[in-house]
């Protein structure tokens, strides 16, 4: 059966296009997604408080691990990544972040992208997002992803912001907004109480379209061309492989799945597809290279009083937390509980904010554990504007068999510079007279590590990914980008790539914002459609809001 697009990958941006690529009725689309649907029944996906199930399971989960990283002790970083109609939307933390507006600008400055600065991006953001607590010149109240700004309850909270201040630190009303310098609520892909991954805001609305065709759990293999022209692609589904063509194919697998499948299809660096057997389309270095992704460690201490969400770790308490969550639709399992933190300058050298910090009242990792100390709470802290550069790799002709990730974590001396800065400016924010009444112990690193040497070793030794890999098929003009400014890929024909991938680097913060932005973008640009106006905020509409 021919289509007029053909979308691998029904994840974040593969959502939206999927919805915003047959709104007219006139284009057949099909979307195929190699993992699960996000059903309706499944607590893990829905509920926010869930979220280390997810992490550490492989259900809806490709749970990918780098290669031994060389400055990090040679361990191999855990790499989540979703496996399941929504993508990793249904997996990550819930917290929406757009990134720094010079994050954007800095983008523009690239040759070739000039449309892709804050100002040409600021429509598309808008048009995203519901803000539950109202829209402005900055923040959408149209769009299908609803967000709830949490009521930072805990008294925890409220300690955190008075400390910070005392700190020297200001307080931002919209880390999202005019300022994202400082601390305040984190917005969260939350809405009535359940996860909305983007499954659910763009496709489930939709999906009775006779016009749109979702296919799940089918593997694509590989991308057909004709000469440079790409034309279908083959996937695997129930054991069987099933070849379908199409007028434009469109790659949204993520930052690893798409460097990967262009491999696997013949483009990419012609030298390291030719010992592997693979044909070769098109040599495109660039492909795979430039991956970018933000470390980050838990600073910890123990709380004096019994305030944290520590006793909601108790196995008894299970059972009312499942039930005030789906019946009340409240209690502890209604948030992420990443519900509060913000972007500080680590130095005076840098333009705009490269550490960004989450608040959690609860000390605890991602697969769950806590501190036996019990009570306590945390900062999970790391740079965002990193100079690191790694990169995604094929091991062979196999479609099925994972590609080498090396990320190169810590090989910048700049890197390990920020990273000695995040942790003192953690332990700044803390340790202020506002926090004396809940603060206890440093429970990590703890207080014999003060050298430089010994942070850096600590950040080796306890590093995780924050899972923002990104930039491994930059859009641009120079020799090792991969696509244009549309998001075609170089040197084929009818082949685009639209998800993290494509960003030439990392933005300040969590990516799943950015990335819808990049996919309602590119999808006004795949239709041929005017592109929406620029919105150059004017010093007028900021002081209307307060800033």
């Amino acid at each position: 059966m021919n289509y007029d697009f053909i979308i691998i990958g029904g994840g974040s941006a593969g959502a939206v296009l999927a919805n915003r690529l047959s709104t007219s009725g006139e284009n057949n689309v099909l979307v195929l997604e190699a993992g699960r649907p996000d059903y309706w029944w499944d607590f893990r996906i829905h509920m926010p408080a869930a979220l280390s199930y997810l992490l550490t399971g492989t259900r809806y989960n490709w749970a990918y691990r780098s290669d031994p990283e060389p400055y990090m002790h040679n361990r191999r970083i855990l790499q989540p990544r979703g496996k399941v109609l929504g993508g990793s939307s249904c997996i990550n933390g819930m917290i929406w972040i757009r990134g720094n507006r010079l994050d954007f600008d800095k983008w523009a400055r690239e040759p070739g992208l000039e449309d892709w600065s804050y100002a040409h991006c600021l429509p598309y953001f808008k048009k995203v997002e519901t803000r539950l607590i109202g829209g402005d010149c900055y923040r959408g109240d149209k769009g299908p992803l609803k967000l709830t700004t949490p009521a930072c309850d805990n008294p925890l909270f409220e300690a955190f912001f008075n400390s910070v201040e005392e700190a020297g630190f200001p307080l931002t009303n919209d880390v999202n907004g005019s300022q994202q310098e400082g601390f305040g609520k984190f917005d969260q892909t939350i809405y009535r109480s359940r996860r909305l991954n983007a499954a659910r805001a763009y496709i489930h609305p939709v999906k009775e379209r006779k016009n749109l065709n979702i296919t799940t759990r089918a593997t694509v293999l590989r991308i057909l061309f004709e000469g440079k022209k790409a034309v279908g692609v083959e996937y695997q589904l129930n054991g069987r492989s099933h070849k379908v063509y199409a007028h434009q194919i469109i790659l949204c697998g993520g930052a690893i799945n798409s460097p990967q499948l262009l491999q696997l299809s013949g483009v990419g660096a012609a030298n390291d597809l030719k010992k592997l057997g693979i044909p070769v389309v098109h040599d495109l270095p660039g492909v795979g290279e430039n991956l970018q992704d933000h470390l980050e460690v838990y600073v910890q201490w123990a709380c004096k009083k019994p305030v944290s969400l520590y006793s909601a770790l108790s196995p008894w308490r299970a059972p009312k937390i499942g039930f005030d969550w789906l019946f009340r639709r409240r209690g502890i399992g209604a948030s992420n509980h990443f519900e509060a933190g913000g972007f500080i300058r680590g130095n005076d050298q840098v333009q705009y904010p490269n550490l960004q910090f989450h608040f959690l009242p609860l000390a605890i990792r991602y697969d769950g554990t806590a501190p036996k100390e019990g009570h306590g709470f945390q900062l999970h802290v790391g740079p965002m504007n990193t100079d690191v550069r790694g990169r995604i790799k094929i091991k062979s002709n196999n479609p099925l068999e994972y590609p080498s990730i090396l990320f190169n974590y810590l090989s910048t001396e700049n890197e390990r510079k920020e990273w000695c800065e995040a942790i003192r400016s953690a332990r700044q924010l803390i340790e202020t007279s506002a926090m004396d009444a809940l603060r206890g112990k440093e429970l990590s690193p703890g207080i014999s590590v003060q050298s430089d040497e010994e942070i850096i070793d600590f950040v080796a030794r306890e590093g995780e990914s924050a899972y923002h890999p990104s930039c491994t098929c930059k859009m641009g003009e120079d020799e090792m980008a991969v696509t244009g400014a549309d998001l075609r890929v170089h040197g084929v024909e009818n082949l685009s790539v639209v998800d993290a991938s494509v960003m030439p680097y990392i933005t300040n913060g969590n990516i799943y914002a950015p990335v819808l932005m990049i996919a309602e973008k590119a999808a006004d640009c795949l239709l041929g459609n005017s592109m929406l106006k620029p919105d150059f905020i004017s010093s007028e509409k900021e002081a209307a809001i307060g800033h």
